[in-house]
């Protein structure tokens, strides 16, 4: 785990800052995170990102900020998403200038200490006034439990564990920044669950590069008029209208309408950090994976040991499991008074 934050200002050479905006605005329609993620057959009932959901609505975020209305408390996290790339699909023509983007390469190689770097991801979270993004750990990855087939959760649970080490793919991530908005601070834990937070103010065609798969994070909140964000509902999308303006609708409905300066944009990227090709071939070759089965069986005998499960019975049901796992592994900063 490296606790390291470093900074890349700026990002892009104008021009190209230009271009990144453009290509944001091109995209058809941003969905809401909620409904992001793909269909894994583990535990279904839990959402992708349960950890940090729960933990969400249980603390009111990191100022511990609660609303009796639940539906605005879960609307004040869920946040617009979209993914360009994710190697080797790409969906947005023009994002291969960030994804190769040779400035996060090469602060990749320093967080990690490691000389072979494979850019894998870049999406797009839009906050509106008013939003705030959980604090949680990203989505790790290990040799044969990726997203794509393991709930994000479940992922998350297993790095928290510390008992996969040897499967794991460090990643960097940089998170971008461009265009407008007010707050919306990034909020990092550099010395762990325990410590305190620290926050960078994003700038337009600036970058943070660290290991948001162990250092627990979250964005501050977008500063604005929020009285509309009630309304927001899962399956709706953001639009841009041209001229400046973007629009949240439900079909063709229109539900809200916000200037650009309003809303707050970040781009991330990730990039694998293998120590040398061997290790990227091993990865490439699917040789040395990890199953479900492996998983499910190492993180039961764990919670046997710690006197979590009773030794001779049999595992919880999926979801109770699940949830247990969570409880046991995943120990989130207490909010800020």
């Amino acid at each position: 785990m490296s606790s390291d934050v470093i900074v890349i200002d700026p990002l892009l050479g104008n021009s190209d800052a230009d271009a990144v905006l453009d290509l944001w605005r091109r995209f058809p329609a941003y969905g809401l995170y909620s409904n992001e993620g793909f269909s894994t057959t583990f535990a279904p009932e839990l959402a992708q990102r349960y950890d940090a959901a729960v933990n969400f609505v249980r603390t009111g975020g990191r100022f511990g900020r609660k609303d009796a209305d639940r539906s605005l408390m879960a609307a004040r996290t869920n946040y617009f998403r979209e993914t360009y790339a994710y190697v080797p699909e790409f969906v947005a023509p023009g994002i291969e200038m960030l994804l190769h983007h040779q400035g996060l390469v090469d602060a990749a190689c320093r967080l990690h200490g490691r000389d072979v770097i494979e850019p894998s991801i870049v999406y797009a979270n839009v906050l509106l006034p008013g939003q705030e993004l959980a604090v949680h750990t990203d989505v790790p990855e290990f040799r044969g439990a990726n997203r794509k087939v393991v709930p994000q959760w479940l992922l998350v649970v297993m790095h928290h564990a510390g008992l996969f080490e040897r499967w794991r793919m460090p990643i960097a991530t940089g998170i971008s920044y461009f265009g407008g908005g007010k707050g919306g601070d990034l909020a990092y834990y550099p010395e762990g669950a325990a410590g305190p937070a620290t926050t960078f103010a994003p700038a337009h065609n600036t970058a943070v590069v660290l290991d948001t798969d162990s250092v627990f994070h979250g964005v501050d909140r977008v500063l604005g008029d929020e009285r509309e964000l009630g309304r927001v509902r899962p399956g709706m999308r953001l639009h841009f209208d041209g001229d400046g303006r973007w629009t949240v609708r439900d079909g063709d409905d229109v539900v809200s309408a916000y200037v650009e300066d309003e809303i707050r944009l970040s781009i991330s990227w990730k990039g694998y950090c293998f120590a040398d090709e061997d290790e990227r071939e091993a990865w490439r070759s699917n040789t040395d994976d990890l199953s479900l089965a492996l998983i499910l069986d190492a993180l039961t005998d764990d919670l046997r040991v710690r006197g979590r499960l009773d030794g001779d019975g049999e595992r919880p049901p999926d979801a109770e499991l699940g949830r247990l796992l969570i409880e046991e592994y995943v120990r989130f900063p207490s909010p800020t008074p």
